[in-house]
């Protein structure tokens, strides 16, 4: 199948090549798809300095304008959804329908920022003297960067870059070595949407994070930086950002979902919301349901219809039709979910189904149900990763939310109830950014996403993504008489 893209960084609107390059495989086969150049510090301070010299007259145009070119870059993605999901699919290895609804996901945030960016309003503060009126001014921050992850290449770029153009901020992202070929891309539209040389830039390197991450939040040319990953690495990169500069961050960190199953639940929709959940991108979503807790009085009739939803999951390549779970980013993806499984499996859980790796290819796992699951377990207290569904019984709703909360992560959470009470009881007691009820699905772009604890700061989406790139400046006018 011929594929077209781009695999040259992106900078002050230039396609640049370096001395050294890196492999982009297909985590299907394990094929090389293309090499991308492996940059360093030098690239990425050039990538700021463009980015900052570049700030003025994007910051400068009307809000009408930047919409307007925002307007056509969404366009330009959704006229390209075919091609953007297959090369979604072929990098990171989700199945084509799933990678061509990241694909519409990720556009659906430049619609959105594109509308907002002429809705940041200021507003008039009545004074406290007849000499004075107070009035606030939103502002963009000024040059934005950004480390983003592999699991959603293209709506993870979208949700950071989107409200940072809206706003009038100039844009330097560091993508994943697994998945550059989407940012490049997006790259590519942008280019042709018009948005000028230097507003947004793809700096491409084989380290996670290393000197380009370093100078991304070391650099005082930059005024934001925003990151999504593991809670490991966003301390790092917080503490990098805090203590040279004092810049604003977002960080959108790992997480360890709880779905609760109450025994006045609709089981077979409790079924549904699980699978999709749990199972969306192999497992390897922040807001996966990792651990699903159910009530002892339906413990068993959940688990069985479950078991049997789970078995019956289509896996392999992303590129075959109706396939529904496809590969794991790379080697040491698949071995820690067989480390984990193998784990709660000698400690007395059981493999309802699943349980092993699967045919399918090196880097493919069975999708797994295991049961007599308990809390000191890994695969409760740590992400997996991965597609297995572990079975957690609990007997009252008081023991169901003590659980749940028992992790220093709180990004999101699922229940299902058919008690409205409950519903909001349970909603306001769980220790999450965000709750989903009787819904397995929720993310999109109008939306605040983002966590508690030790999960992040801040939020992407919605009206709040906006404020991340702006400032609140305050203006006194006195001298009246």
């Amino acid at each position: 199948m011929d594929l077209t893209f781009r695999s040259d960084a992106y900078i002050d609107g230039q396609w640049r090549s370096g001395a050294q390059r890196f492999a982009v495989y297909n985590p299907a086969n394990q094929q090389v798809i293309a090499h991308a150049p492996d940059l360093g510090a030098a690239e990425a301070e050039e990538a700021v300095a463009t980015a900052h010299k570049a700030f003025p007259a994007w910051a400068g145009k009307a809000a009408k304008e930047r919409a307007q070119i925002l307007r056509r870059w969404f366009e330009l993605m959704t006229a390209d959804l075919d091609r953007l999901g297959r090369l979604i699919s072929l990098e990171g290895g989700k199945p084509f329908a799933e990678a061509k609804g990241e694909a519409a996901y990720g556009a659906a945030f430049v619609e959105w920022f594109g509308e907002e960016a002429k809705r940041a309003y200021g507003r008039a503060i009545p004074a406290t003297t007849p000499t004075r009126r107070y009035v606030t001014i939103k502002q963009p921050v000024g040059v934005a960067a950004a480390i983003t992850p592999w699991n959603f290449p293209m709506a993870m770029i979208t949700r950071k870059a989107a409200p940072a153009l809206a706003a009038g901020c100039t844009f330097v992202v560091k993508p994943p070595s697994q998945t550059p070929l989407t940012a490049l891309a997006l790259a590519e539209l942008a280019e042709q949407a018009g948005v000028p040389p230097g507003v947004f830039n793809v700096v491409t390197t084989r380290n996670h994070t290393g000197d380009v991450g370093r100078v991304l939040c070391e650099s005082p040319l930059v005024r934001k930086f925003s990151f999504t990953g593991s809670t490991e690495v966003g301390k790092t990169l917080g503490a990098l950002c805090v203590g040279s500069t004092v810049k604003k961050v977002s960080l959108e960190l790992g997480g360890n979902a709880p779905l609760m199953v109450f025994a006045d639940a609709d089981l077979d929709l409790a079924v549904k919301g699980a699978v999709a959940s749990k199972f969306r991108n192999a497992g390897q979503t922040c807001v996966c349901a990792n651990r699903i807790l159910v009530e002892d009085a339906i413990y068993d009739a959940f688990s069985q219809k479950l078991t049997e939803a789970v078995a019956e999951l289509k896996v392999g390549p992303g590129d075959r039709d109706g396939v529904e779970i496809g590969p794991l980013i790379d080697e040491k993806a698949i071995e820690k979910v067989e480390r984990m499984v193998a784990e709660a499996l000698a400690s007395g859980a059981t493999a309802l189904t699943g349980g092993k790796k699967h045919p399918a290819g090196a880097q493919f796992y069975t999708p797994t149900v295991l049961a007599n699951v308990t809390r000191d377990m890994r695969v409760n207290t740590e992400e997996i990763f991965g597609p297995v569904a572990p079975l957690i019984r609990f007997k009252s709703e008081d023991e169901a939310v003590a659980i749940a909360n028992d992790t220093p992560f709180g990004l999101a959470a699922y229940f299902f109830t058919g008690d409205v009470n409950r519903a909001w009881r349970v909603a306001e007691r769980i220790e999450a950014g965000m709750v989903s009820i009787n819904d397995g699905v929720f993310s999109n772009e109008v939306i605040p996403f983002g966590g508690v604890k030790e999960s992040g700061l801040g939020r992407e989406g919605g009206v709040e993504g906006l404020e991340e790139y702006l400032e609140t400046k305050f203006l006194n006018f006195g001298g009246f008489a």
